[in-house]
C-alpha cells in the first residue's frame, strides 16, 4: 500500500488503528460546546486550518525539509519524500479541512505574519493510547529549526493547548517532547 499524502503514515496508521479498534471518527473530539479557535497569533506567527487555501504553502515547507522532517516528526521515509505530488497534497489539505470542520481532528498551519511563508505545522488529535485523551504533535521546516524555533512553537503551544483547549493538561501527550518516540510507542492502545 502507497502512503501518498502528506502525513502518510501517520494519517494511515491512525485510519487504520480507528478501524481495527471498531473505534470511528465519528464523534466530536471536543465538546459541542468549545469554540475550536479558527486562528492564533504568537510572536512572529499566526496559525490558520490545514485546508485548501494552503495547500501550496504547505506543500513548499515540507518538501524544503524532507530528511529533516522523517527523523524530527514522522520517524519515517514514507513522508514527506521526493515522490509526493502537489495533487496528492491536495487531497491531503481537504481531508484535514474536513476533520477540522468535523471536529475530529484539528491541524494548523504556522505561517509568517504575511501568510506568505509556512514555519511550520501543529496537530491536535485523539490520543489511541492509554491514559491521554489528546495528542500534540508538531513540526518546523529544517531552517526554522536551525533558528531555533521549534523550542520556541513548542513553548508557545504547550501554552496555548493549556489555556485555551478543553484537556486536562496532565492527559495530553507530547510525544518526541519529553515523552521519548520510543516510549510513546510502546505504550498500550486503547480498546
Amino acid at each position: 500500500m502507497a502512503f501518498p499524502t502528506r502525513r502518510g503514515l501517520l494519517t494511515w496508521l491512525t485510519l487504520a488503528t480507528l478501524a481495527l479498534s471498531g473505534t470511528t471518527w465519528g464523534a466530536p473530539f471536543v465538546p459541542e460546546s468549545f469554540a475550536v479557535p479558527a486562528s492564533a497569533e504568537g510572536e512572529g506567527f499566526r496559525l490558520v486550518p490545514l485546508g485548501p487555501a494552503v495547500t501550496e504553502i504547505d506543500y513548499r515547507a515540507y518538501m524544503s525539509s524532507i530528511e529533516h522532517l522523517q527523523t524530527t516528526f514522522t520517524h519515517s521515509t514514507r513522508w514527506p519524500n521526493k515522490d509526493l505530488g502537489l495533487a496528492e497534497a491536495a487531497t491531503d489539505m481537504a481531508q484535514e479541512a474536513a476533520r477540522f470542520e468535523s471536529r475530529r481532528a484539528f491541524a494548523y498551519a504556522v505561517l509568517t505574519p504575511d501568510g506568505q511563508r509556512e514555519r511550520g505545522c501543529i496537530y491536535i488529535r485523539p490520543s489511541l493510547k492509554v491514559g491521554f485523551d489528546a495528542v500534540v504533535r508538531l513540526w518546523v521546516t529544517e531552517a526554522e529549526y536551525a533558528a531555533g524555533f521549534d523550542s520556541a512553537l513548542e513553548r508557545w503551544t504547550r501554552t496555548w493547548v493549556r489555556d485555551q483547549w478543553p484537556f486536562d493538561p496532565q492527559r495530553v501527550a507530547w510525544p518526541d517532547r519529553g515523552l521519548p518516540w520510543s516510549t510513546w510507542q510502546a505504550l498500550e492502545e486503547k480498546p
